[in-house]
């Protein structure tokens, strides 16, 4: 009867982990005070990154070291196609730049610590980083935010119409937008 080896089940529990602490990240509750602004950006900043794993064994997973190598990055703007956008809009509305070159053989070996690791191939990942800058007692505030509020914001942009924007913890975080249709700027 052939032996199942489990050598990848490390790797996927850190994996499941951390999808599951970028998801967390993404979360802003809306806990706190609103207030309602016509001028506003939200921005989405996309980034390809290639990274590549080393280890000497990849079934501890105390020895497993990632290294990263070239990355791109583009700024969305409420939902605008921006300059140098070269697909898009995906799934989730974003705009994407080229991909950054593929580590090449020397570069891969290069970053090697040891003669006995050995390597993952190449991995490109996709990051979305979304914030949104409005107007708040007169002064100009930048905040991280999550995916729908920025779609809220960018469909709020699109039909000219001004946000009312709950603060999350703390006020560092914006957790909930709102369009509204009428407003006095």
């Amino acid at each position: 009867m052939p032996t199942l080896t489990f050598a990848w089940l490390p790797r996927l529990s850190a994996l499941a982990l951390s999808v599951g602490l970028i998801a967390g990240c993404e979360t802003y509750p809306a806990t706190g005070n609103t207030i309602t602004t016509g001028t506003y950006e939200a921005m989405a900043t996309v980034t390809y990154t290639w990274q590549v794993e080393y280890a000497r064994s990849f079934d501890q997973q105390r020895t497993i070291r990632r290294e990263t190598f070239e990355s791109t990055s583009l700024v969305n703007r409420n939902g605008v196609r921006p300059e140098g956008a070269v697909t898009g809009p995906d799934d989730e509305g974003l705009w994407w730049p080229a991909l950054p070159p593929r580590p090449t053989a020397d570069e891969l070996e290069d970053r090697k610590q040891e003669s006995m690791e050995r390597r993952t191939d190449p991995l490109l990942q996709k990051d979305v980083d979304y914030a949104i800058t409005f107007d708040y007692d007169g002064q100009r505030r930048t905040l991280p935010t999550s995916r729908s509020v920025y779609r809220e914001a960018s469909r709020a942009y699109a039909d000219q119409q001004a946000l009312e924007l709950t603060f999350g913890p703390a006020e560092q975080s914006i957790g909930a937008a709102r369009r509204i249709a009428s407003f006095d700027r």
